[in-house]
């Protein structure tokens, strides 16, 4: 078998940049389109064919040539339509979501979820080790707890006054951040321990010694 490493991946935030990139504007335009041609559609044989349609064939498009093919240019080319493909489709999800609803604000709150994420992971392959220390640090403090248990009991206080499904889809994402800090702190304090108690007897032995 062969072992995988994180160390193996090697981070390519220029290709996410430019997926990103063309997601943005592929939404701009889908949704700029929109606005001003609403009646402007593709009907065939009395079927309504969505834009997202073309998002997907673009994602299917750009992973194939991704896969498939190794080179500067057609990575970029790749992460092109990759992220326009994303971006026609993320368009319309609440269209998809809601069965009809195309203006619905939750096309918004998912693309800016979405960007959030994408944007984190783009600083994180480029500020790695940077930021796995500060974290390392972090889960390590008691202020960490603090946070945990504040955002875990805020977050599920409103998954349960509210009906609404951006509300709640935050709230839950903020519940299981503020889950993940508590156990993740729990598990480094108790790995710690040993080294606590080691330290410990080393303190009682030279207080001894002292003594003698």
């Amino acid at each position: 078998m062969i072992a995988i490493s994180v160390r193996s991946f090697q981070p390519r935030a220029h290709l996410a940049t430019i997926a990103l990139s063309a997601f943005i504007s592929s939404f701009i335009v889908a949704r700029t389109f929109t606005t001003f041609f609403p009646s402007t559609v593709l009907i065939s044989n009395g079927i309504h064919v969505h834009h997202f349609w073309y998002g997907i064939v673009l994602l299917a498009i750009g992973g194939w040539l991704g896969i498939s093919y190794s080179g500067r240019e057609t990575d970029r080319v790749a992460a092109i339509l990759y992220g326009a493909g994303g971006g026609l489709i993320v368009d319309e999800v609440g269209l998809l979501l809601t069965f009809g609803n195309y203006w619905t604000g939750l096309t918004y709150t998912f693309v800016v979820i979405l960007l959030s994420l994408v944007t984190i992971l783009i600083l994180f392959n480029r500020y790695r080790e940077l930021i796995m220390t500060e974290l390392a640090e972090f889960a390590s403090s008691r202020v960490s707890l603090y946070i945990g248990v504040f955002l875990a009991a805020v977050s599920v206080a409103f998954i349960m006054q509210t009906n609404n499904f951006s509300a709640m889809a935050i709230s839950s994402g903020l519940t299981i951040v503020g889950v993940i800090i508590i156990v993740t702190y729990l598990i480094r304090h108790v790995k710690r321990m040993p080294e606590r108690n080691s330290r410990n007897e080393r303190g009682k032995t030279k207080m001894e010694v002292g003594l003698r």
